[in-house]
C-alpha cells in the first residue's frame, strides 16, 4: 500500500495554456484515490510563504479551457536559498503533505530536485512550458497552443505584406530552442526561419527573397526565435535593411499574447494525461521524475535527465522548411 497521503500541486515559472487542465487531471485523480490534494498558490513563493489550501474535485470545474493557472504562478528568488527551500519544507510538514507535483519548465524542475534531494520529498514534475524544450517528451504542455496563436497572427500579417510588397520580420518566443519558430514557419508557410540551432545569416536572407522574386513573388515573411544568435526580429531586421535597402521591412513581435487564450484540444488532453499519470506514479513509488510522453506512450524522465539532456529542433524539419520556402 502506498506511502502517499497527502499530495499537492503547484505552477511555477513561465504560464502555460494547459496548466489548469492538468491542475484539474491531478486533484480529480487524486481525489478518486482517497488522497488529500492541496494547492500552492504562486509556486515556490507560495510554499514558502505557507499559501497552502485543500482542493476538492469540485472547485476544478470549469477551468479545462481556461489559459493561465487558476494557482497563479511566480518566480521566487527565496526558494534558491537554502533558508528559503528549509521554509517551504516546514511549510509542508506542517500541512502532513508527503508528495508534490511540480508543473512548470526548467527553472521548476531544477528547483524540484534541489528540493528533493535536500529533504527526501517524493516529487513528480509535468512540463509546462511553451518553449517545448525539456528532454522527456514529444511536446509539453502548451507548446500547441502557442503554435495556433503564432500562426493565427502570422497569417494576418501575411495579408498586408502581401498588399504592400513588404518583407515581415515577426519575432516569437524561444530564448534558447527554436521549436516554435521552425513548426511555427513551417505552418505558416515562411519564407525563411532564422532559429538558435541552424546557422543562416543575412547572406543567405538575401538569397531566399531572391528566389522568391523569380517566381513573382514580391513580399515575404521571416520568422525569428527571440533566441536566434543574431538578435530578435527588431535586431534582424534592421542589419537586413542596412544591406538590402530596396525592400520596405517591418516587424512584428507577437510576444505574451502565445502564452495566454484557450488551450487547444491537443494541450488539454497532454495535460489531463500527465495530470492523472503524475499522481498514480506517485502512489506506484516513484519520485523525481518528469512525466511525458513519447510516441504516444507515457514515460518517465529523471530530473536531471529532463533538466541537463539537450532537446534540439529536428533537422529534418529544418531541412524541409528550406526546400517549402523556395
Amino acid at each position: 500500500m502506498s506511502k502517499i497521503k497527502r499530495i499537492a500541486v503547484f505552477t511555477s515559472g513561465g504560464d502555460a495554456p494547459g496548466m489548469n487542465a492538468a491542475i484539474r487531471a491531478v486533484v480529480r485523480t487524486a481525489t478518486y484515490h482517497d488522497l488529500h490534494i492541496y494547492g500552492i498558490k504562486r509556486g515556490y513563493d507560495g510554499m514558502i510563504n505557507g499559501q497552502i489550501s485543500r482542493l476538492e474535485t469540485s472547485e476544478v470545474g470549469n477551468i479545462i479551457h481556461r489559459g493561465g493557472t487558476v494557482l497563479k504562478t511566480a518566480r521566487s528568488m527565496g526558494f534558491m536559498t537554502e533558508e528559503g527551500r528549509k521554509q517551504a519544507y516546514e511549510q509542508l510538514k506542517a500541512y502532513d503533505i508527503d508528495g508534490l507535483v511540480a508543473i512548470g519548465g526548467n527553472g521548476t524542475l531544477t528547483g524540484a530536485m534541489k528540493f528533493s534531494e535536500e529533504f527526501n520529498i517524493p516529487i513528480i514534475g509535468l512540463p509546462g512550458t511553451i518553449d517545448n524544450d525539456l528532454y522527456g517528451s514529444d511536446h509539453t504542455i502548451g507548446f500547441d497552443t502557442a503554435l495556433n496563436t503564432a500562426i493565427e497572427a502570422i497569417d494576418k500579417v501575411r495579408d498586408t505584406a502581401d498588399s504592400h510588397n513588404r518583407i515581415f520580420f515577426v519575432e516569437v518566443m524561444g530564448r534558447h530552442s527554436g521549436f516554435i519558430a521552425l513548426h511555427t514557419g513551417i505552418g505558416s508557410g515562411a519564407s525563411s526561419i532564422l532559429i538558435p540551432e541552424a546557422d543562416k545569416d543575412i547572406n543567405n536572407l538575401k538569397d531566399t527573397l531572391k528566389k522568391g522574386l523569380k517566381r513573382k513573388k514580391l513580399f515575404g515573411v521571416i520568422v525569428v526565435a527571440e533566441g536566434n544568435k543574431y538578435g530578435g526580429a527588431m535586431e534582424v531586421a534592421k542589419k537586413f535593411s542596412e544591406e538590402n535597402s530596396a525592400y520596405e521591412v517591418k516587424v512584428t513581435v507577437i510576444g505574451h499574447l502565445q502564452r495566454g487564450g484557450s488551450p487547444t484540444c491537443a494541450d488539454r488532453v497532454l495535460a489531463s494525461r500527465l495530470g492523472h499519470s503524475a499522481v498514480e506514479a506517485l502512489i506506484d513509488g516513484k519520485r523525481d521524475v518528469m512525466v511525458g510522453v513519447i510516441n504516444n506512450k507515457v514515460c518517465f524522465t529523471p530530473f536531471i535527465d529532463a533538466i541537463e539532456k539537450q532537446k534540439s529542433a529536428s533537422q529534418d524539419l529544418i531541412n524541409m522548411a528550406e526546400i517549402l520556402a523556395l
